[in-house]
Protein backbone atom coordinates (compact mmCIF):
# COMPACT_ATOMS: atom_id res chain seq x y z
CA UNK A 1 0.00 0.00 0.00
CA UNK A 2 2.69 2.59 0.89
CA UNK A 3 4.59 1.62 -2.46
CA UNK A 4 1.69 2.34 -4.16
CA UNK A 5 1.37 6.27 -2.28
CA UNK A 6 4.71 6.61 -3.58
CA UNK A 7 3.89 5.64 -6.95
CA UNK A 8 1.17 7.88 -7.31
CA UNK A 9 2.61 10.67 -5.46
CA UNK A 10 5.99 10.35 -7.37
CA UNK A 11 3.57 10.24 -10.50
CA UNK A 12 1.69 13.65 -9.61
CA UNK A 13 4.71 15.31 -8.90
CA UNK A 14 6.17 14.27 -11.82
CA UNK A 15 3.12 15.22 -14.05
CA UNK A 16 3.06 18.83 -12.36
CA UNK A 17 6.68 19.42 -12.84
CA UNK A 18 5.89 18.73 -16.56
CA UNK A 19 3.02 21.03 -16.64
CA UNK A 20 5.04 23.68 -15.49
CA UNK A 21 7.57 23.26 -17.51
CA UNK A 22 5.56 23.52 -20.82
CA UNK A 23 4.45 26.47 -19.95
CA UNK A 24 7.04 28.57 -20.00
CA UNK A 25 7.62 29.51 -23.86
CA UNK A 26 7.61 33.24 -23.97
CA UNK A 27 5.90 35.29 -27.01
CA UNK A 28 7.70 38.36 -27.61
CA UNK A 29 7.76 40.65 -30.02
CA UNK A 30 8.95 43.93 -31.76
CA UNK A 31 7.98 47.40 -28.91
CA UNK A 32 5.00 48.02 -31.30
CA UNK A 33 3.20 45.11 -31.00
CA UNK A 34 0.71 45.22 -28.20
CA UNK A 35 -0.33 42.27 -25.49
CA UNK A 36 -1.53 39.31 -27.77
CA UNK A 37 -4.23 36.64 -27.14
CA UNK A 38 -3.81 33.04 -27.62
CA UNK A 39 -6.19 32.84 -30.65
CA UNK A 40 -4.29 35.74 -31.95
CA UNK A 41 -1.10 33.93 -31.03
CA UNK A 42 -2.24 30.91 -32.87
CA UNK A 43 -3.33 32.82 -36.28
CA UNK A 44 -0.18 34.42 -36.55
CA UNK A 45 1.86 31.12 -36.64
CA UNK A 46 -0.68 29.41 -39.11
CA UNK A 47 -0.30 32.25 -41.42
CA UNK A 48 -4.07 33.36 -41.14
CA UNK A 49 -3.28 36.73 -39.75
CA UNK A 50 -0.60 38.98 -41.21
CA UNK A 51 -1.56 42.00 -39.53
CA UNK A 52 -2.42 43.01 -35.84
CA UNK A 53 -3.92 46.17 -35.11
CA UNK A 54 -2.61 47.85 -38.29
CA UNK A 55 0.60 46.13 -38.27
CA UNK A 56 2.31 43.92 -40.58
CA UNK A 57 3.65 40.66 -38.41
CA UNK A 58 6.66 39.10 -39.12
CA UNK A 59 6.92 35.36 -37.28
CA UNK A 60 9.60 33.47 -36.86
CA UNK A 61 10.37 30.18 -35.07
CA UNK A 62 13.06 28.56 -33.80
CA UNK A 63 14.31 25.30 -35.16
CA UNK A 64 12.96 22.29 -33.84
CA UNK A 65 14.26 21.38 -30.37
CA UNK A 66 12.40 21.42 -27.05
CA UNK A 67 11.48 25.22 -27.10
CA UNK A 68 9.93 24.86 -30.34
CA UNK A 69 7.80 22.08 -29.20
CA UNK A 70 6.69 23.62 -26.15
CA UNK A 71 5.44 26.48 -28.04
CA UNK A 72 3.79 24.71 -30.59
CA UNK A 73 2.24 22.30 -27.66
CA UNK A 74 0.75 25.30 -25.91
CA UNK A 75 -0.19 27.85 -28.41
CA UNK A 76 -0.98 25.58 -31.39
CA UNK A 77 -2.05 21.92 -29.69
CA UNK A 78 0.47 20.23 -32.08
CA UNK A 79 3.62 18.52 -32.51
CA UNK A 80 6.40 19.30 -34.85
CA UNK A 81 5.48 16.73 -37.48
CA UNK A 82 1.80 18.34 -37.54
CA UNK A 83 2.76 21.50 -38.02
CA UNK A 84 5.57 20.97 -40.86
CA UNK A 85 2.55 19.07 -42.22
CA UNK A 86 0.43 22.17 -42.09
CA UNK A 87 2.85 24.28 -44.03
CA UNK A 88 3.69 21.66 -46.76
CA UNK A 89 0.15 22.21 -48.04
CA UNK A 90 -0.42 25.81 -47.44
CA UNK A 91 2.70 26.23 -49.28
CA UNK A 92 1.23 23.90 -51.91
CA UNK A 93 -1.98 25.25 -52.36
CA UNK A 94 -0.33 29.17 -52.72
CA UNK A 95 -1.81 30.23 -49.07
CA UNK A 96 2.16 31.19 -47.87
CA UNK A 97 5.11 30.46 -46.59
CA UNK A 98 5.89 28.93 -42.58
CA UNK A 99 8.01 31.34 -40.22
CA UNK A 100 11.33 31.92 -40.79
CA UNK A 101 13.30 29.63 -38.12
CA UNK A 102 16.53 31.09 -36.27
CA UNK A 103 19.00 28.59 -34.52
CA UNK A 104 18.89 30.69 -30.88
CA UNK A 105 17.13 32.54 -28.34
CA UNK A 106 19.42 34.97 -29.09
CA UNK A 107 18.90 35.50 -33.09
CA UNK A 108 15.39 35.00 -32.02
CA UNK A 109 15.64 38.17 -30.17
CA UNK A 110 17.91 40.21 -32.43
CA UNK A 111 15.49 40.01 -35.03
CA UNK A 112 12.61 41.24 -32.99
CA UNK A 113 14.55 44.37 -31.89
CA UNK A 114 15.48 44.96 -35.36
CA UNK A 115 12.40 43.98 -37.52
CA UNK A 116 9.44 46.44 -36.94
CA UNK A 117 6.06 43.85 -36.59
CA UNK A 118 8.28 40.79 -35.72
CA UNK A 119 7.14 38.15 -33.07
CA UNK A 120 8.98 35.10 -31.98
CA UNK A 121 9.21 32.74 -28.98
CA UNK A 122 11.97 31.99 -26.80
CA UNK A 123 12.44 29.87 -23.72
CA UNK A 124 11.82 32.36 -20.10
CA UNK A 125 14.71 31.89 -18.62
CA UNK A 126 16.22 33.87 -22.03
CA UNK A 127 13.92 37.09 -20.94
CA UNK A 128 15.71 39.64 -21.03
CA UNK A 129 14.94 42.99 -19.44
CA UNK A 130 13.40 45.66 -21.79
CA UNK A 131 11.96 42.97 -24.04
CA UNK A 132 8.38 43.39 -25.17
CA UNK A 133 6.13 40.13 -23.95
CA UNK A 134 3.24 40.46 -25.92
CA UNK A 135 1.72 36.56 -24.39
CA UNK A 136 2.66 34.36 -22.05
Amino acid sequence: MMKLKITLISTLLAFALSEAHAQNVIIIGHPGLSKLNTTTVQRIFTGKAIEVDGIHVTAVNLKSGAVRDRFLQRFLNQDDDKYTAYWTVRRFIGKGIPPKELSSAAEVIDFIQNTPGAIGYIDENELKPGLNVVSR
